[in-house]
């Protein structure tokens, strides 16, 4: 059963006397305890209770203890509470504990509780400790177990021993190295169920620790590697074990304010649907404010542009990153007047830039009218945006389904997961008012105005600044106010979700002169709103964010402005903002809206001072340990540290605020005093408390001198300290909740380095130990949701707050479910993959933690010396603050840290950053004050307490200005210095001379200087003697300080320049432990060398600290003497670290060199290799003269050399080149450090484990057979996998039918096996499925089948639809398999059986199968319509490679590798990227090692030269004459280069000397130019072998400018094993398009090969079979001549075996086959960045053999002249414009206009019909346009001058489209446009038969209509429909048009010649139209009786009545008076 027991013991420092009572609560159910009658000081209750328990106990759950003074009559008083978390109960079971009580008020009492607490679980888990669950448990010395004192429990709480049932001894495993990976369990209190007590069976213990795993090696592997050694790099000193210190941040520099070079390339290909009547488009892109603008495209609402624009940029990312890119149309602009804006599209750079690849490919973005909200989308543009950084290179990416792309709906310009219906909402960002605003004038003009007017005022005028996607709002200008109070919103309108990511608040300075920005803060959307389904709308606040930037003092010029911009980090607080955001979607048909989208700015009314919290007071404490590594520089003034929060603590520059720390004070004193009253305390410690004086700096201290760089401050025993009070809002939960994430992701973090340097190192099971990193995980995410659950509703939140919380834990929920379902599948073979979802983890946790609200600023460390600040260091509050909860605690929170301070703003770039300024071993404590009796806790213990002077009664709650340490210990310190590898260069040499410097507290050592070299092994034991540590031992024995180690370059002159830094921690030894295995002697180990933010090589050493006892240095083990005579006094690392060495033989190819610079203005003349490695080396022989003949006479030198057992020890080796000049001089001319040898070591080729069957299996894998076509290559590394023989022979069987694609390939193994592997041919290639629509290629149905209209371009064209193919196919694979994964994923979660998944899974993929097959109906691509459709002819194919050829072929390196020299100083941009520049030369060679002795039978085979050593059968190395032939074939998407966004392209080609340029056939203002163009070149190897194909740009004046260059190697390529002198084709004909290039025949090259490769073969057999290497292989054996007859032969024979090259056991390889390859074109001014790709190939023949044949012609193909007649015969249903002249009734004066796309200026007008009343219309006129057409490419070619100042014609390709308007003609205005319909010639929809039957639909469903081709149809009659848009942007129907397409070759048409309209030749008949659209005025009484008789004969009847009867009424009108006179008068 189980149960929770508390054992009430006893109460003690009451107050009086007087009856107690205790109240003892646990799951809301009380108990009272008896009274305690009487008692005074100490209650003595000792009383049990009870409380049985159905549901585990959870470590979150609190137990309350009150205790009351009893009264009989009254209530009872409350004497104080105490609370506890039971987290460690729930670990423990058990505990005893005594803490104090704390009062209503939540400050402590001095009364304190004693109470033991059990807690019994039923299966007694708690408490029983199984192995494996806590690994690491530090064994303290007496076999307890003491908790440390930052436990969850506050106050002196203690564990209480060893529980029953575990001992500790036995069940841990001894601890090494600073508990490397290691995870602590006592972190995450975690408790295991019993369930996973039973698993843990299955897969051994999932938290790992590295000792562990090694041991688990060593029991399996029997004996384990004596010197197996950790890459501890960094991880040796980021885990802790002990909690006192937390761990230092390696990386110095703040990367974010450097400025980096960015290229945005945005082409505007159309634009659609733009709304407005016959317009005039222009596209303007802007970005930021640079604009750029297309050409007008004239009377069109759907305009082709196809232009490309480039902008550069050299500004921060987070500059680039907020720009806003804004596409907009603009109708009828000119140079008179700017244009209408017809709409716009705005999006932020940094969208874009975290797009995949980094750009949008042929995408609409859609427009908004920005002045009329109201109105709906203007149109769409289509276009490619890409945003490329330095080292980004872009994949255009082949779109698989270009015909969707009109499909706009689907193609939308945004990211994933916005709708495309954007709403518009109101953004509205209200400014209430800013605390603590730095002064910003200087006081000269202040102190004249108080002369003047004798008032005091604050120095700044601030106002705030709001920027939102591109637009800016401001509030009111604040005059002089250091506390300005706005109360105003800004209110921006924007589309919803927005773009643009990040809102920019800043508080400037309002002046006269300019305006100044005083702080700035970015808000990013992301983080304060969620677009999850539970999601919620942007919100923030009302919260106070901090603002940071310069130091406060006031300077005219700031040398730190940009940190107020918001560039780089912060060095100072500047100010707080209190803002809020909120966001309301607008409804935009509600008529009252206001439809621009202006910034507005409004007041607001005052908020609440609670509104973002209750003000607390809080408490920093801060003491200094240790200030070391001070920079000399700094001069020997007296230095101080202070530490500032916000403006508390800042002495110099914090503005004078009485305001606010007055308030607040008077806020908190008239608290205590009323809670003092009520207390009737007798204590005066509220008094004392209040005007406790903040101490914010240390005292002076003058510096000491330390060594030559740094001093340090003389902190012995006595360690300053600091304590400042600061009132803030109480909003720590935000940080809380951000600190439990932040350790999470740590763990995570380090968990998975882990994994990483497990899987580096290749250590054991990597895969155990990221299920232990998942479990971790799981726990961790979990505990989260618990803990963060308390606060689901506490007071004092924000929106966001609420918001935030819930999202946070449904996050930290599901990543935690999932964290748990991948642990299940990661398995040996997924943990890479498994690996990169969990960095995903990571960065989203990461993501999650950074909480947007602020609350406390962050704390500054500065340095001062002379009043003047020096350097800083800046801690986030957070990190530091306290809470109860020990995982919502900071994580540097009462542990020491070493901070490195480091110079402020721009001068903390490059060298001066990495300067450590100084380094502070600093302790700091953030939190309530009321909490604050804690503060002490985590500080090394063995201190006492000195107070400040003053004395006080309530003294003990003072803190302490200093720390006195009486602890002492003294160590000895030995730096095992082993070596470094790959440092940076430092000398102009190429090469340093590294010296390294330790130091450890305030020692330091060097080790000796090494002269040149970039890998020094300095085998050098430094010895610290003496070093004394304060503390205890124990803690220090757990938690060393950390070592810091310095690599420094020795110059002759000047100081020694600044390599790297790196970290370490030492294993420690106390006095009484034992120097022995397992932590001693230590592990050499590798530690990760830093220099700013980049890596700059490795240090290998190993640090021990020895404790030095009674007996003095005799105990420590002995230190061996200086072995070396040569070496003097300098110890070397004993033997039992030093690695075990063996004896290897270094075997070296010397080839020759390349490209040498000249070095000091001297050619290089004489060169010579030096090899040199661990001590040893060979020197090549000597080129005599460099310029004749760059290649070494011997080809193979070795020499021997003794090398560490262990692989990862392997010292570099080191290449040099250098020249011999006169008089034995030598002069350096580059070198070149092989960091790794493991790729050069020669492993014997295994016999056994390459039998058949696994290469079957890799071939059904990999390798897909076909006869011809495009293979998709398997990457040559896998080829060249070696198999060995089978017994018998294997059939390869080549399908001989060239007409079917679809092929089995076979290969029969032989009896004894029964593997058969069945390749199939990839889908796509079943009949080669050309869309039916879009064909590329112009390989037509009808009249192509023809083998002669085929050339080089329909293979290309066919090749590149087969790139996309496979392309789509590889992406549907993918998708396929994600699927189901996340089937699988899913079937997990829901622990669905394995076979109902395979039922949903088939399920799925019917459903996908029926979608595809749907899709295919569509196309027409059906299965079964691939037999209706007569059989394609099969177009032979090349492979187009998208990438270089050197990619895909592992730079051809495959025996020759190529060696970069170097010389100069390492760049030191960011990671080294300029390395480029410091190349002066190549050399060529290659590298084999083995273990000595050499087994025998490798020399044994025949033909072993023994002088070339493992280097056999490798070709000489004489100079060789060779024609080269470039090809090329076009270059896409280059830079613009002309004012104009265009270029004028032409191609340079250079090999050695010789250099073609092709200027007068530049191609005229293209940025895709098609070249088709091929040179030769004759060169000789090796003098010229590197060509340089370059794009040029011609310009009329000046000189070109070089676009873009590619370099290739010839060499490598002209001696590689892959044969890439010429490809091989799929297929082999003697003439056509696809004629074999290479003078050898495939039979010749098939012999070669077998020969060279001592394989048995070819034997050509019978029935075209051909035998090679025991393969057999079948293929045709006849061919045709170009006379059509058939002879024997066996090239096909040969050419199917060489095709399939790479099956042939041992020497096999991929051949390269013919091929077209894509390389970028780079440009050396912009290091990079791709400025262009070029497409070419380049073939190769040896002089030596027969010529080859001419070059095959691939100049680009003419366009073919087309003729499309167009004959009008009639309109009808043409909507009525006009009202007629006389009746006012509506008619139409119709006309058709009508042209092709691109040619507006030749657009042609029918005549005028005119008075049609019916909408008839009836012309019979013909429109002929002539036009040239690419078949290929579905573009029609035009050739026009730009502008009248254009030098010459401008090429355009445009898609051939017809527009056909109809429009009314009128006399004196303009016509009025009335419909319009266009047509893609290549498919529009067929026509309807009548009129009736023609409907809009027809354009509606475009879609899914069938459509045909003008190019096959010739001729098409029918009715179409013309429409329009109406008000609401509805399409409607606004007449018909019946016309006749006819469309003529040039040639047919000048044998059949018509007339235009109705003219001859072949006239049209006169229309019959109706005679009243004759004139009225020709035959006036026609048209008026027609008039009156039809229309209005009863019009006219009514008029004439009224007419009667009004003539009637006048009468009786005027007569009436007279009558009535009669009659009166009666007259």
């Amino acid at each position: 059963m189980m149960a929770l027991m508390v054992h009430l013991k006893t109460v003690a420092h009451l107050r009086g006397r007087g009856d107690r009572i205790a109240k003892v609560t646990f799951r809301g159910l009380p108990f009272y305890s008896r009274i305690a009658e009487n008692c005074e000081e100490v209650a003595n209750f000792n009383e049990t209770f009870r409380w049985p328990i159905a549901s585990r106990l959870d470590g979150n759950e609190m137990l309350e203890i009150q205790v009351y003074n009893y009264s009989k009559v009254f209530s009872n008083r409350l004497v104080g509470t105490f609370c506890m978390v039971l987290q460690k109960v729930a670990e423990e079971g058990h505990l005893e504990l005594t803490d104090t009580l704390i009062d209503d008020n939540n400050t402590s009492i001095k009364t304190s509780v004693t109470i033991e607490i059990r807690y019994q679980p039923m299966d007694g888990t708690v408490g029983m400790w199984s192995d494996g669950e806590f690994l690491d448990v530090p064994d303290d010395r007496d076999g307890m177990f003491a908790f440390e004192t930052d436990s969850l429990l506050s106050g002196q709480s203690h564990g209480s021993g060893t529980s029953p049932g575990r001992s500790l001894q036995g069940s841990i495993p001894t601890f090494r190295k600073a508990g490397k990976g290691v995870f602590s369990a006592m972190k995450l209190g975690k408790i295991k169920s019993s369930k996973d007590d039973h698993k843990k069976g299955a897969d051994e213990p999932a938290v790992l620790d590295m000792e562990d795993l090694d041991r688990k090696a060593m029991r399996l592997a029997g004996t384990l590697d004596p010197d197996t050694i950790s890459l501890a790099s960094v991880t040796a000193v980021t885990t802790n074990v002990s909690n006192k210190r937390s761990k230092p941040d390696i990386k110095m520099e703040p990367s974010s304010g450097r400025p980096v070079d960015y290229q945005i390339s945005i082409t505007v290909i159309e634009a659609r649907q733009l709304i407005g009547l016959n317009m005039d488009p222009v596209v303007c892109v802007e970005i930021g404010d640079d604009k750029k603008y297309t050409s007008m495209k004239e009377s069109t609402n759907c305009p082709y542009y196809n232009e490309y624009f480039v902008f550069d940029f050299h500004v921060p990312p987070d500059v680039m990153f907020d720009k806003i890119i804004k596409l907009s149309v603009i109708h009828s602009k000119n140079l008179l007047r700017s244009g209408t804006l017809v709409g716009t599209f705005k999006m932020d750079v940094g969208t874009v830039y975290s797009q995949p690849e980094h750009q949008f490919y042929h995408k609409w973005a859609i427009l908004s009218d920005p002045d009329d909200i109201t109105a709906g989308c203007k149109g769409y543009i289509k276009c490619d945006i890409a945003v490329v950084g330095k080292g980004d290179n872009i994949k255009t990416p082949h779109k698989a389904n270009e015909t969707d792309e009109d499909d706009i709906e689907g193609n939308l310009l945004l990211p994933e997961g916005i709708p495309a219906e954007r709403q518009w909402a109101r953004f509205y960002v209200k400014i209430y008012r800013a605390e603590g605003l730095p002064k910003m004038n200087t006081s000269i003009m202040a102190n004249v105005k108080k002369a003047f007017i004798g008032e005091n005022r604050d120095l700044v005028d601030p106002y705030v600044q709001v920027q939102f996607a591109g637009q800016k709002g401001k509030t009111s200008v604040q005059k002089s106010s250091y506390e300005p109070i706005w109360n105003e919103q800004v209110i921006f309108t924007e589309l919803f979700p927005p773009l643009c990511k990040r809102l920019k608040v800043q508080i400037r300075d309002s002046d006269k002169v300019n305006d100044v920005a005083i702080g700035t803060h970015f808000i990013d959307l992301r983080k304060i709103s969620n677009d999850g389904d539970k999601g919620f709308l942007p919100t923030l606040g009302p919260a106070w964010v901090n603002m940071y930037g310069s130091t406060r003092q006031y300077t005219l010029m700031d040398e730190h402005q940009d940190l107020n911009e918001g560039l780089g980090e912060g060095v100072s607080f500047r100010a707080r903002l209190l803002v809020s955001i909120a966001v309301e979607i607008l409804d935009t048909t509600s008529p009252e809206i206001i439809s621009s989208t202006e910034v507005q700015v409004e007041s607001v009314s005052n908020i609440s001072e609670s509104a973002t919290g209750k003000i607390d007071e809080f408490f920093l404490f801060g003491s200094f340990l240790e200030a070391t590594m001070i920079d000399r520089k700094i001069g020997d003034k007296p230095i101080s540290f202070e530490i500032t929060i916000g403006n508390y603590g800042n002495q110099i520059d914090g503005v004078s605020k009485p305001s606010l720390s007055k308030k607040k004070k008077k806020d908190g004193e008239s608290e205590e005093e009323e809670s003092e009253l009520i207390q009737n305390s007798s204590e005066d410690e509220a008094d004392e408390d209040s005007d406790l004086v903040s101490v914010s700096s240390t005292p002076l201290m003058k510096p000491v001198i330390t060594d030559r760089n740094y001093f340090h401050l003389p902190y012995f025993e006595k360690k300053p300290c600091v304590y400042i009070k600061s009132w803030w809002q109480d909003q720590r939960r935000r940080l809380y909740n951000s600190n439990m994430m932040d350790k999470i992701a740590d763990k995570l973090e380090e968990g998975l380095n882990d994994v990483q340097e497990i899987i580096k190192t290749e250590k054991a099971f990597p895969e155990r130990r990221l299920r232990g990193v998942l479990e971790e995980l799981s726990i961790g995410c979990s505990r989260f949701v618990t803990l963060a659950n308390k606060d689901v509703n506490q007071a004092g939140r924000t929106k966001l707050d609420r918001e935030r919380l819930k999202s946070c834990m449904r996050e930290m929920d599901s990543m935690g479910q999932q964290a748990k379902q991948i642990r299940t599948q990661v398995k040996k073979n997924t943990v890479k993959d498994k690996l990169k979802l969990v960095q995903n983890f990571l960065q989203r946790l990461r993501f999650l933690a950074d909480e947007p609200q602020h609350s406390i600023p962050d704390v500054f460390i500065w340095m001062m010396s002379n009043n003047k600040r020096i350097a800083y260091a800046r801690v986030p509050s957070k990190d530091i603050l306290y809470s109860i909860v020990d995982e919502e605690t900071g994580k540097d929170c009462g542990k020491v840290k070493a901070v490195f301070l480091k110079l402020p703003g721009k001068k903390g770039f490059g060298h001066a950053g990495w300067t450590v300024q100084a380094k502070l071993e600093l302790y700091l404590w953030l939190g309530l004050n009321k909490q604050r009796k804690d503060f002490l806790t985590g500080l090394p213990n063995g201190f006492e307490e000195l107070k400040a002077t003053k004395t006080g009664p309530g003294l003990q709650s003072v803190p302490p200005v200093s720390l006195v340490y009486n602890m002492k210990q003294v160590f000895q310190l030995r730096a095992h210095m082993y070596q470094a590898r790959s440092l940076f260069a430092a000398d102009s040499s190429g090469l340093s001379d590294p010296f390294a410097r330790v130091f450890f507290s305030t020692h330091s050592q060097v080790t000796e200087v090494l002269s040149e070299t970039l890998c020094p092994t300095w085998d050098q034991l430094l010895v610290f003697d003496d070093v004394e540590l304060f503390g205890e031992a124990s803690e220090l024995r757990d938690d060393p300080p950390i070592i810091v180690v310095e690599i420094y370059d020795q110059d002759t002159v000047g100081k020694a320049e600044f390599i790297g830094r790196t970290f370490a921690k030492p294993t420690i030894k106390m006095c009484d432990e034992h120097y022995g295995p397992p932590r001693f002697p230590p592990q050499l180990e590798y530690y990760q060398i830093y220099r700013g933010n980049c890596t700059a090589g490795e240090l290998l050493a190993a640090f021990e600290l020895l404790q030095i006892g009674q007996g003095g240095r005799a105990d420590l083990p002995p230190l061996e003497g200086p072995t070396d005579s040569e070496r003097g006094p300098i110890l070397p690392v004993p033997l039992g670290i030093r690695p075990v060495l063996s004896r290897y033989r270094i075997e070296v190819l010397f080839w020759g060199l390349r490209d040498l610079k000249r070095i000091n203005l001297a050619q290089v003349d004489r060169p010579r290799v030096d090899i040199e490695c661990a001590g040893r080396g060979v020197q090549s022989a000597l080129i005599q003269n460099y310029k004749k003949n760059p290649n070494f006479s011997t080809l193979v030198k070795w020499f021997e050399v003794d090398l560490p057992e262990n692989e990862l020890l392997h010292p570099p080796l080191n290449i040099r080149v250098v020249d011999c000049r006169a008089f034995g001089r030598y002069i350096l001319v580059g070198s070149h450090a092989v960091s790794s040898l493991r790729r050069f070591i020669y492993s014997t080729p295994d016999k056994n484990s390459n039998n058949w069957a696994t290469a079957a299996k890799l071939m059904n894998g990999y390798m897909v057979l076909t006869n011809g076509g495009s293979q998709p290559r398997s990457s040559p590394s896998l080829s060249s996998r070696t198999f060995s023989r089978p017994a018998g022979d294997i059939v390869v069987n080549m399908d001989s039918d060239p007409g079917v694609r679809k092929m089995d390939t076979v290969v029969k193994l032989d009896a004894m096996s029964d593997a058969v592997v069945k390749v199939d041919m990839t889908e796509e290639e079943n009949d080669k499925k050309k869309k039916k629509k879009k064909k590329k290629g112009g390989v037509e149905e009808e009249d192509e089948t023809d083998e002669r209209v085929l050339d080089w371009w329909s293979k290309y064209f066919a090749s590149i639809e087969t790139l996309k193919e496979t392309l789509r196919a590889q992406e549907a694979a993918q998708a396929e398999a994600e699927e189901r994964e996340d089937l699988e994923i899913a079937a997990e979660a829901a622990d669905i059986k394995p076979d109902d998944l395979l039922l949903k899974g088939s399920k799925m993929k019917e459903k996908t199968k029926e979608k595809k097959s749907s899709k295919d109906k569509k196309k027409g691509l059906a299965a079964d319509g691939s037999e209706r459709r007569p059989v394609k002819t099969k177009v032979d194919e090349l492979v187009v490679y998208n990438k270089e050829l050197e990619t895909e072929y592992g730079n051809f390196e495959d025996w020759l590798h190529t060696f970069n020299l170097y010389r100069g100083k390492a760049g030191d941009d960011d990671e080294h990227a300029l390395d480029d520049d410091r190349i002066v030369g190549r050399f060529k060679g290659s590298l084999c090692m083995y273990k000595l002795p050499l087994s025998e039978e490798i020399t044994r085979e025949a033909g072993f030269d023994p002088n070339m050593g493992m280097f056999q059968s490798i070709p000489h190395n004489d100079p060789i004459n060779v024609l080269v032939r470039v090809y090329v074939v076009r270059a896409t998407e280059l830079h613009p280069a002309d004012i104009n966004g265009k270029a004028d392209p032409y191609i340079v080609i250079k090999l050695g000397k010789s250099e073609v340029k092709d200027k007068e056939n530049y191609i005229s203002k293209q940025l895709n130019p098609v070249f088709g163009k091929s040179f030769d070149i004759e060169a000789t190897f090796p003098m010229e072998s590197m060509l340089t194909v370059s794009v040029y740009d011609w310009d009329l004046v000046g000189t070109d400018d070089l676009i873009g260059e590619t370099k290739i190697d010839l060499e490598n390529r002209f001696y590689s094993k892959f044969r890439v002198t010429c490809g091989i084709s799929s297929n082999y004909s003697l003439h056509g398009y696809n004629v074999w290039r290479d003078p050898m025949k495939p039979s010749q090259i098939l012999a070669k090969l077998c020969k060279e490769g001592k394989i048995d073969g070819p034997h050509y057999g019978p029935g075209g079979k051909v035998k090679v290497a025991n393969r057999i292989f079948t293929g045709p054996t006849e061919i045709e001549d170009e006379n059509g007859l058939k002879k024997q032969t066996e090239e096909h024979l040969a050419l199917a075996v060489l095709n399939h090259w790479e099956e042939i056991p041992r020497v096999g390889c991929k051949l390269v086959p013919e091929h077209v390859e894509t390389r970028p074109l780079l440009n050396p001014d912009k290091p990079g960045i791709e400025q262009g790709r070029i497409e070419m190939w380049v073939d190769m023949f040896p002089m030596d053999m027969p010529a080859p044949g001419p070059a095959i012609d691939i100049s680009p193909r003419k366009p073919k002249s087309f003729e499309l007649r167009v004959v009008i015969w009639n309109t009808d249903d043409v909507i009525l414009e006009d009202d007629a002249f006389m009746t006012g009734e509506k008619m139409s004066d119709i006309y058709v206009r009508g042209w092709l796309k691109g040619q507006q200026e030749d657009k042609q007008d029918t005549d005028v019909h005119y008075h049609s009343l019916t909408g008839e219309g009836n012309f019979n006129w013909r429109f002929v346009f002539p036009f040239d057409y690419l078949m290929a490419e579905e573009k029609i070619v035009i050739s026009k001058k730009e502008s009248m100042f254009s030098w010459d014609e401008t090429e355009y390709k445009i898609p051939p489209r017809l527009t056909l308007q109809v429009w009314d003609a009128d006399h004196f205005s303009a016509d009025d446009f009335l419909g319009a319909i266009e047509l893609d010639l290549n498919r529009f929809p067929r026509g309807a038969k009548t009129a009736k039957q023609c409907s809009i639909d027809m354009i509606r469903n475009e879609q899914e209509l069938p459509t045909i081709s003008i190019f096959k149809q010739k001729r098409v009659k029918g009715w179409w429909p013309f429409v329009a848009r109406d008000e609401n942007d509805e399409m409607e129907l606004t007449g018909k048009v019946e016309a006749e397409l006819h469309l003529l070759t040039a040639e047919e048409a000048e044998k059949s010649p018509v007339g235009l309209g109705r003219n001859e030749p072949d006239p049209l008949e006169k229309p019959n139209r109706p005679d009243t659209t004759f004139l009225w005025f020709l035959s006036p009484l026609k048209a008026i009786r027609y008039l009156v008789c039809n229309r209005y004969k009863w019009l006219i009847i009514k008029i004439v009545l009224a007419l009667l009867l009004l003539i009637m009424l006048g009468l009786f009108l005027y007569s009436m008076p007279g009558y009535l006179v009669k009659k009166l008068l009666g007259a």
